[in-house]
This record gives structure tokens, C-alpha cells and sequence, in this order.
């Protein structure tokens, strides 16, 4: 059987030939036997990408930066996708992540400098920059960004927008609109977009007055770019609001928040500088003077978790999800206490609670890193259960059930008991050629060799698996496989009893004269195999066959080559030759 490795070995020559399907077909097969190595996917992203899907190459980038964050390629990979989608901001901001871990990756600097280029590039087409916004051109430079990933969140939280999202022609649009905010002019008949579009501009610091000189605005004003990645122990500090005539009581609140706020800076530094007990006394501070805010509690649970202290990690989330529910906290900022709950949870080595922490996360508010980690738990949770479920004392007991349910003619009790067996212990050849025994009586031919093939990988020396495949191969019509096996079986030993009678059986069947019924089902059997059609299209064996009726004395000197013997052995097996 071929390994992961090997799977990535071709699909690695595909991608360098240019065969970008094939490669990706590799690349797949190797995750599949091993989805725990994050060069796989690294490597199917730039096959996808090379193809031009640039939305699979996003995920596999992420899988791959879910699975090794310290990778640097994984980086340049989710960049580069990302840049090949036009979005812009977010390719940027992954860049630049990579380079705050690898400030001298040639390959992130490059991939930064080049959709720089791109974002900065005039999007009006061939004419002047300042022409306005029309069907079929793009936006202002900066306009996109009204659109980006947090536009659902703002609708979400606006009185008047929230009722749209019940629409589903509404939705549709806004989803678009994400994708390609060069769309916006082909909507601006809708109200619904229109008010949404009005909220996005006031939320980023523009005005607009009226319909009539919206294009006037677009020429005047650009959208700031909103492109840093919030670290997970900081929150941008409220801008000062002049509040005239404040009660006594207010304006102590107000002074404990903005000393509050001060504490939480100064813990956040002491994070930095690994000064884990004195960073967590700062919070506690921070959390006396303002119980209201969950951050400070969030705040506090990364330490604890950077620190191991992974019980007391998941209280600080916890109490933090609590204190955010209560004062209405953004939903963002409580997914982000669940995920930290959930890492703790799988630090502990508990999957189960940590994907269900996951799943609330993934409640409160989506995000791409929440859904790495639960698709990364979900799979180690896998493995974990099936390691967890073999037992090689179980698998005997019910290796010993199924023995006694085939001695009484039990099939299917029998089939039932063997695959318990084998997923008890799966490495046991035995138990395999038991079952494919067993299958074989409910005529389940192609289950039952599935497991002989299985067996023999285990251990390719077990003659009686390999009688076993045969006697399977000749109920399945494939009389020139069951040759092959019992010979492979009779080379390991020689006076092996079952499988010299039926290569004895099986050389019968071939030299026997069938109806034409009989011949026709044979070789519509071998045709759709494809070692038989790879030897019909052979062109030496196309002049052989051919020679045998036109030229048998040049046939005949052909056939002292021993690999055009075999060929035409398997042909005359499969049926697809006749003899005379």
C-alpha cells in the first residue's frame, strides 16, 4: 500500500510537470491517510492556487497554519490566496503576521510588497483616477473596505438593519457585495443595501447627505483602512467623551474605568515580559475597578493558560463569558473566551468538552481560527477513539464468537462478530481472512477482498489469504487475478494443497469451452480492468495479436519474450483472447 509520503512524493512531481489535478489528487490521498502534517496541505494549497481556485488554496492554507502556526510557508500560502480573491486588507494582514515571526522571510516580504502594488493600483479601468464609479468599474480606492468581515456584525448590532437579515434576497446580496463591492452599482436601487451601505460610511468616519451626490462623496472621500490584527490581551482604549454635569457617583465609575483601563496596559506589558504573577495581580486590579468588563477576566485566563494552570484558566473564561452575557459584551470578545476555554480543555487531553466549547464559540461569533482548531480537535478526537478502542484481549473473545456463529451457519452474526474483531485489533491478519470468509457466504465479494487485500498487507507471506483472494477472484469472474494469486501463493509454498488445486481449477475453467453468453461476461468482466486494457492498448501486443492471424511464425517468435508470454496468459485467463 502507498504511504502518505509516497502520495505526497508524486503529487509533488505533478505540481512540477504543471498537472495541477493530478497533484492535488495525490496531495488528497495523503491527507487522508495522514491528516495530522501540515506540508500536505501547505502543498495542496499551491496546487489549488496554481489551478486558479483560490478558495479551496484559502483553506488548506488555514488548515495548515491550524495545524503548525510556526510554519512559515503556511503564511505565504494564505497571503497568496488571499491576494488572488482581491482581498486585499486581509492578505496584507497576513503578511505581515508572518513577518512579526519571520522578519526575514524573502518569501513574505515579496508577497507584502506585491499585493501592496496591487491594492495601491487604480481600479477605474483606462481612464482618469478621478472618474466616478460606474457599472462595471471599480470602487474609490479605500471604498471596499466598507464591506469587509465585520460588516455582519455591524448590521447585527444596528436597530434598523438587524430586521433585514431575515431577508433572504437581502442576505444574498450583502454576501456579494463581500466578494465584489464593485457590485454596489448594480443595487443602488435597493433601498435595504442602500440604508446599509449609509450605516457603513458613517461607521467609518464618512457622511452621506443625499442619493443625489453620492458620487460627489465618492470623489471627495476615501474609507481609512482598518488593517492591524488585534492581539488577544488587548482592546483598543475608548476615546474621552466630554459628559457635562456628572453626578458624584458617575464620575467615580468614570475614573475607575479609565484607571481600570490604565491597569489592564500595564498587565498587558508584564504578559510581554513574562511576568506572569505580577501580570495577573495588574488584571485583578483592573477587574476590581471595573467588575463590568469581561476582558480583564479573558485577560487573565491567557495567562493562566500560558502559564498551564489550565483549571484555573477555564474559571477565568467561564466567569468571563458570565460577566459578558451580563453587560452585553460583544459577541466576538465572548467567542474568544470559549476558544481559549476550549484550548485549555484539549491541553488537559479532554477533546469532548473542548469541541463543545468550540461549538458555543462558533454560536457566539464565527471565525476562521475557531474553525481550524475544531476541525483539528474533531480529527485527533478520531484517532483518539479508535486508538482508545482497540483491545487485543476483546478482539480474541470476539474473533472466538465469530468462529463459533460460522460453524453453525450463522453468516451474518458471524460478519458482525469478525468486524468487531478487527477493529478491536486491526493489525491482525488473521481475523481479516476470517472475515472475508465470512462475506464471501452473504456474496459480498468486493467487501470480502477488501479485507484479503488488507491482510496481506499486514503480511504478504500468508499463503492462505492469497489462496483465499484467488478462490474470491475466480467468484468474481477474474479468472487471470486468481491465476496470478494462487501462483504467488504456491511461490512462498510450493505444496500448498489449496492453492494448487485451484490454479488446477481455475486452468480448467480457462481451457474450457464456454457458450457465447458465458464468453461475453467474462470478457466485459476483464474489460474493465484496467491491467487488461493497459495491455490491449500496448502497441507490441496490438502487432502480436494481430500477427496471430496474419503472421503466426512472427507471433510465434514473439512469444519466446517471457513478458509478452504473461500478457497474453492473462488475455487467454480474462477471456479476451480465445484458443482454438
Amino acid at each position: 500500500m502507498t504511504s502518505a509520503d509516497e502520495f505526497k512524493g508524486k503529487g509533488n512531481a505533478a505540481l512540477q510537470s504543471g498537472n495541477y489535478s493530478l497533484a492535488i489528487e495525490h496531495y488528497t490521498s495523503a491527507i487522508n491517510l495522514d491528516g495530522s502534517k501540515h506540508v500536505y496541505y501547505s502543498n495542496r494549497s499551491a496546487a489549488y492556487l496554481s489551478k486558479g481556485d483560490a478558495e479551496n488554496a484559502l483553506e488548506d492554507a488555514g488548515s495548515c497554519l491550524g495545524l503548525n502556526p510556526e510554519f512559515t510557508k503556511g503564511y505565504s500560502r494564505k497571503g497568496a490566496a488571499l491576494h488572488s480573491l482581491k482581498r486585499y486588507n486581509d492578505s496584507i494582514a497576513i503578511y505581515e503576521e508572518g513577518l512579526t515571526k519571520f522578519p526575514s522571510d524573502k518569501g513574505l516580504q515579496s508577497g507584502l510588497e506585491s499585493v501592496k502594488k496591487e491594492k495601491d493600483r487604480p481600479m477605474y479601468g483606462s481612464g482618469s483616477s478621478t472618474a466616478p464609479a460606474s457599472p462595471g468599474m471599480g470602487l474609490p480606492p479605500g471604498m471596499g473596505n466598507l464591506f469587509g468581515p465585520d460588516m455582519m456584525s455591524r448590521i447585527a448590532m444596528d436597530p434598523k438593519l438587524r430586521g433585514y437579515m431575515s431577508d433572504p434576497d437581502f442576505m444574498e446580496k450583502i454576501q456579494l457585495l463581500q466578494k465584489d463591492p464593485n457590485q454596489l452599482s448594480s443595487m443602488m436601487g435597493d433601498q435595504k443595501i442602500m440604508d446599509v451601505f449609509m450605516a457603513m460610511l458613517g461607521a467609518n468616519g464618512l457622511d452621506m447627505k443625499t442619493s443625489d451626490n453620492f458620487e460627489d462623496e465618492l470623489k471627495q472621500k476615501d474609507t481609512p483602512v482598518a488593517t492591524k490584527i488585534e492581539e488577544v490581551y488587548e482592546e483598543p482604549e475608548p476615546m474621552e467623551e466630554e459628559l457635562p454635569e456628572l453626578s458624584p457617583a458617575e464620575s467615580k465609575k468614570r475614573e475607575d474605568q479609565k484607571a481600570a483601563l490604565k491597569a489592564k496596559e500595564n498587565g498587558n506589558e508584564l504578559y510581554k515580559a513574562k511576568k506572569f504573577e505580577e501580570a495577573l495581580a495588574a488584571y485583578d486590579e483592573a477587574v476590581e475597578l471595573d467588575p463590568t468588563c469581561m476582558t480583564f477576566l479573558s485577560n487573565k485566563a491567557a495567562v493562566y493558560l500560558t502559564m498551564k494552570k489550565y483549571d484555573d484558566c477555564i474559571k477565568m473564561c467561564t466567569d468571563a463569558v458570565e460577566v459578558g452575557k451580563v453587560n452585553r459584551a460583544p459577541f466576538e470578545d465572548r467567542a474568544k473566551a470559549l476558544t481559549r476555554c476550549a484550548r485549555a480543555y484539549q491541553k488537559k487531553g479532554d477533546l469532548g468538552t473542548a469541541i463543545e466549547m468550540c461549538k458555543l464559540s462558533k454560536i457566539e461569533s464565527f471565525s476562521k481560527d475557531n474553525e481550524r482548531l475544531l476541525k483539528t480537535m474533531e480529527l485527533d478526537k478520531r484517532k483518539a477513539d479508535v486508538a482508545a478502542y482497540q483491545d487485543d484481549e476483546k478482539a480474541e473473545e470476539a474473533k472466538q464468537r465469530g468462529n463459533t456463529h460460522f460453524r453453525n451457519k450463522e453468516w451474518g452474526d458471524a460478519v458482525g462478530a469478525y468486524e468487531e474483531a478487527v477493529k478491536r485489533a486491526p493489525k491482525i491478519a488473521t481475523t481479516r481472512n476470517n472475515l472475508a470468509a465470512a462475506l464471501c457466504k452473504v456474496m459480498d465479494f468486493n467487501g470480502a477482498k477488501r479485507q484479503i487485500e488488507a491482510a496481506l498487507e499486514i503480511d504478504p507471506k500468508y499463503v492462505k489469504a492469497l489462496a483465499r483472494k484467488g478462490d474470491i477472484e475466480v467468484l468474481m469472474k477474474e479468472n487471470h487475478k486468481a491465476m496470478e494469486s494462487y501462483r504467488a501463493g504456491l511461490a512462498i509454498e510450493p505444496d500448498n494443497a489449496a492453492c494448487t488445486e485451484g490454479l488446477r481449477k481455475v486452468s480448467t475453467m480457462v481451457n474450457s469451452k464456454m457458450s457465447e453468453e458465458e464468453r461475453k461476461e467474462r470478457a466485459a468482466h476483464a474489460m474493465a480492468d484496467p491491467e487488461i486494457q493497459s495491455i490491449l492498448q500496448d502497441p507490441v501486443m496490438m502487432q502480436v495479436l494481430r500477427d496471430f492471424q496474419e503472421n503466426p511464425a512472427a507471433a510465434n517468435q514473439a512469444m519466446s519474450d517471457p513478458s509478452v508470454r504473461v500478457k497474453l496468459e492473462k488475455l487467454i485467463a480474462s477471456g479476451v483472447v480465445q484458443t482454438s
